[in-house]
């Protein structure tokens, strides 16, 4: 059965064809904070007398901060409105920008990483909730448009950082930071209206446990947290394991690399704009039904190939498309996650944020445990999380594993 078709709504201040990419801009400030600083590790170190290792774990605390921010944010985001809680996360996001550019040794480098990431989760952990007020029964279709361009800031972010430091020092990472979130406040303080910033506008009036009570015990929802969890596996043990794969296994240089990563980046690219064009008619169920199917057969021919030894460009070629429908399948899980509810959206964001960032964290783990020197074990691996996603599905279908869920 075709999903129902909603008309996407607009705003007084924006036309949903400018809400879309502000939105996206407003999600983008966590993989450029992530990634902008990356080429300037090694400068950081250096101008604090300390070492590129002890700098990296900036990162692990930028993921630490991150996940709190979500988890906290989100149900207040839920009693409390939206937009209040974008205009503080990019405030203060702006401040310590600012203040990490100014910080005058390493331990407050940290302590600001962690600052940053936690107060800037505020203004992320929202969008996905004003995407399913502007898309309703659409929101797989609104989800696709802003993760296709959100994939640019991961993918041209270290080329501007790298740009960035050859015209001043790493401070200026950060600065142009402050000033890209300044422009995204100001931005939002003048045109984000939608229906549910208005004054009197209903918002949860369940404590803060509740909502999370609420978002963990609806029907229909733990298969499909379940499905979003096995492919942010799936992608993690990819992004570990890829560098390793072409480099040492492969042994292919560092610009043949960087290529091959950036056309699976298109890959997913292509995906989400299929999605967008097609989810309004066959709906989010059925499309992540068809990309599980797909992904499992690409899968297999993955772990098929480098069990035979084959060239690299098998498994370039199976990567694409697996890529691809790992894409769908995500942005298909987190839809029909948000839209079994309409208060708590905040709350449902933070914890397919924290379970994603979660399992994100075990890939490395998960990989070396089953480390043999070859490419096989994270193609097995990428297999096993997407056939368990296609289990998951079972128990969203009534009158089979679960005769009580018919969502």
């Amino acid at each position: 059965m075709s999903a129902t078709v909603s008309t996407p709504s607009t705003t007084p201040g924006l036309p949903l064809m400018l809400i879309l990419p502000m939105l996206a801009a407003i999600m983008a400030i966590t993989p450029l904070t992530i990634d902008m600083y990356l080429p300037a590790m090694s400068i950081i170190a250096a101008s604090f007398h300390s070492d590129v290792t002890t700098v990296q774990q900036s990162l692990s605390v930028y993921l630490a901060g991150y996940s709190i921010g979500m988890l906290t944010f989100g149900p207040l985001a839920d009693r409390i409105g939206r937009r209040p809680l974008v205009i503080v996360g990019l405030s203060g996001f702006l401040l310590c920008c600012i203040g990490l550019a100014l910080s005058p040794s390493l331990k407050l480098f940290m302590v600001l990483r962690f600052v940053q990431a936690f107060i800037g989760a505020a203004a992320t952990v929202v969008v996905p909730g004003y995407i399913k007020e502007l898309y309703g029964d659409n929101t797989a279709k609104g989800m696709s448009y802003v993760s296709l361009i959100m994939m640019l800031a991961p993918l041209l972010a270290p080329g501007i950082g790298s740009f960035i430091l050859g015209f001043g020092q790493w401070p200026l990472i950060f600065f142009i930071l402050a000033v890209y979130a300044g422009l995204l406040l100001l931005l939002v303080s003048l045109k984000l209206r939608l229906p549910s910033d208005a004054k009197g506008a209903p918002h949860s009036t369940r404590s803060f446990f509740g909502n999370y009570a609420v978002v963990l015990t609806r029907a229909g929802v733990k298969p499909y947290l379940g499905s979003g969890l096995l492919c942010a596996l799936a992608f993690f043990c990819y992004l570990t394991a890829s560098p390793f794969v072409y480099m040492e296994v492969f042994h292919l240089d560092k610009s043949l690399f960087a290529i091959l990563f950036s056309c699976n980046v298109g890959a997913l690219a292509l995906a989400n704009i299929i999605n967008s064009r097609v989810v309004g008619h066959y709906g989010p169920k059925r499309m992540l039904a068809v990309a599980t199917l797909t992904g499992t057969i690409s899968a297999s021919a993955l772990v098929l190939v480098n069990l035979l030894g084959l060239e690299y460009y098998w498994t370039v070629i199976t990567l694409a498309p697996l890529m691809g429908s790992l894409g769908i399948m995500s942005v298909n899980s987190d839809a029909i996650v948000l839209m079994k509810f309409k208060q708590e959206t905040g709350t449902a964001t933070a914890v397919i944020g924290t379970l994603r960032f979660g399992i994100g964290a075990m890939a490395g783990p998960i990989l070396a445990f089953f480390y043999t020197g070859t490419a096989v074990p994270f193609a097995a691996i990428m297999l096993v999380a997407i056939m368990l996603v296609g289990v998951c599905q079972l128990f969203t279908r009534p009158g089979t594993l679960n005769p009580q869920n018919a969502s």
